[in-house]
């Protein structure tokens, strides 16, 4: 029988994770499961965008009360990004999953049953919680469940999201053709409670904590039992290893530690990933989401027409989100991020420069090149960058913060997008937000760290700690 790893501490735990060659069995379906949560944000999202029109029309908003509804779910997670991160830190990465569905659930089924604005806006509030708690914690478990080999695997987020929202642009399109009326965006809203149910009850029952939390904490054992539960890897406890055995007396990682992401090594960390996710939050809440209002200008006014328009954009995503996978193995993230905040940069400047002056084919086509390079670089990466890049006890702080940042550039996306566009027209508008992606890509040149090209910070800090502790037993002679 061949002897079982000895497991002293974190460094053992993403060792023996990193051993693997691949994810299989349990460990790909748990891996899906943590996706799904993922998938589920970017369908709640797209629902209240594919039934923006017949909700403004049957409850006669103003456009005041337009933007309030679409700014209100990322607004609230640049609160619940960072709460999702100190959860997730101090009781484990699961629970607050499982908390998230059932803020979704509730806030689906609230706006779709809601007869005025108010009721719309509570539902969309918890929708706003789920979305912050979700995206922060999934990330963080994610990266803790992945061998480093295929740390690329976490780009897929970003072809998920494109998924959810084709799904939901079908669904709704569906619902049309079923003449259910201006009651269309209810049905859109209300799907999202279905998704979010089959999710909670899969989460529940298949979910396993991750073993390299349950490592930071000291709990050796659990983290033992789950290594075999998830992966099939048999280990035992060993001696837990000085900063193991002092970590379940030592003070909880909270808000007042987060200046520790804005200290030595992961300074230049923090700034490149919170560039990457500003730049692509923003431009993509700018452009991308409103892309049925492109639609309508280059297809024509129909429902019909503006929805399978966003359809065939968003498949170009789904496609741009599995290369970024390919892409982010082969050249890094960072370089990856440069490269597509590069063809963003163009994409803008040409539709701004050629808007309605072209023929309907080089129209469709400047968006699309948009979609591509913007999901196979800087959408895929802002959210990987960060939860490769720090150690498991500040990880799911670091994506939290991250995902904060991220959300300020939502909410300004969705709210600037719309003030420009009165203001400038839309081609002048492209042209003006263009200068988000040059400056996401100056960035990218400029800060050289790329987590796939560097090794695990867990290992590192094992490494680390290793070193001190010899250091100490030498002097001590």
């Amino acid at each position: 029988m061949a002897q079982r790893t000895s497991v002293k501490g974190v460094a053992d735990v993403v060792a023996l994770i990193d051993g693997l060659g691949k994810i299989t069995g349990r460990a790909q379906i748990i891996w899906f499961l943590v996706f799904g949560g993922l998938f589920l944000d970017a369908y709640s999202n797209a629902a209240l965008s594919a039934g923006l029109g017949p909700m403004t029309t049957q409850m006669d908003l103003t456009s005041t009360q337009v933007s309030i509804l679409t700014a209100t779910a990322p607004a609230l997670a640049i609160i619940f990004n960072p709460l999702g991160g100190w959860l997730a830190t101090r009781i484990g990465r699961v629970p607050p999953l499982l908390i998230a569905k059932v803020f979704a659930i509730a806030g689906a089924l609230l706006a779709a049953f809601a007869g005025d604005f108010t009721v719309v806006w509570l539902g969309r509030v918890m929708v706003g919680v789920a979305y912050g708690v979700d995206f922060a914690v999934a990330m963080a478990l994610l990266a803790e469940y992945t061998p480093a080999k295929l740390g690329g695997r976490l780009n897929l987020w970003q072809a998920v999201w494109y998924v959810a929202t084709t799904s939901n642009l079908a669904l709704a399109l569906l619902f049309f053709n079923l003449d259910v009326g201006s009651d269309i965006w209810r049905w859109s809203v209300g799907s999202a409670a279905v998704v979010a149910v089959a999710l909670l009850l899969s989460q529940a029952l298949m979910l396993k904590e991750s073993p390299t939390w349950l490592a930071s904490k000291g709990r050796l054992e659990e983290s033992v039992t789950n290594l075999d539960r998830i992966y099939g890897i048999k280990a035992v406890v060993g001696t837990p290893d000085t900063v193991t055995g002092t970590a379940a007396e030592a003070p909880v990682i909270g808000f007042r530690q987060t200046g520790l992401l804005f200290k030595g090594e992961y300074l230049p960390r923090t700034m490149l990933s919170s560039v990457i996710s500003l730049g692509q939050s923003m431009q993509y809440f700018a452009v991308g989401w409103y892309l049925p209002l492109i639609s309508l200008t280059i297809f024509g006014e129909s429902f019909e027409k503006a929805t399978i328009g966003s359809m065939v954009f968003n498949a170009f995503g789904i496609a741009g989100g599995l290369l970024s996978a390919y892409f982010g193995r082969r050249l890094g993230l960072r370089l990856s991020s440069a490269a597509g905040f590069a063809g963003v940069f163009v994409a803008l400047v040409a539709m701004g420069l050629t808007f309605e002056k072209v023929p309907m084919a080089v129209a469709f086509l400047l968006p699309v090149l948009f979609i591509l390079c913007h999901s196979a670089g800087p959408g895929a990466n802002g959210k990987s960058i960060a939860a490769l890049s720090y150690s498991s006890d500040v990880r799911a702080l670091g994506t939290g913060v991250t995902g904060m940042v991220g959300s300020f550039g939502s909410v300004a996306g969705l709210y600037v997008f719309p003030q420009i566009k009165d203001s400038l027209g839309l081609a002048d508008t492209f042209l003006t937000l263009s200068v988000v992606p040059l400056l996401g890509l100056i960035t990218c040149l400029v800060i050289k760290w790329d987590p796939t090209k560097a090794a695990s910070p867990d290992e590192v800090a094992g490494q680390d700690r290793d070193a001190a502790t010899a250091a100490l037993s030498v002097t001590a002679r």
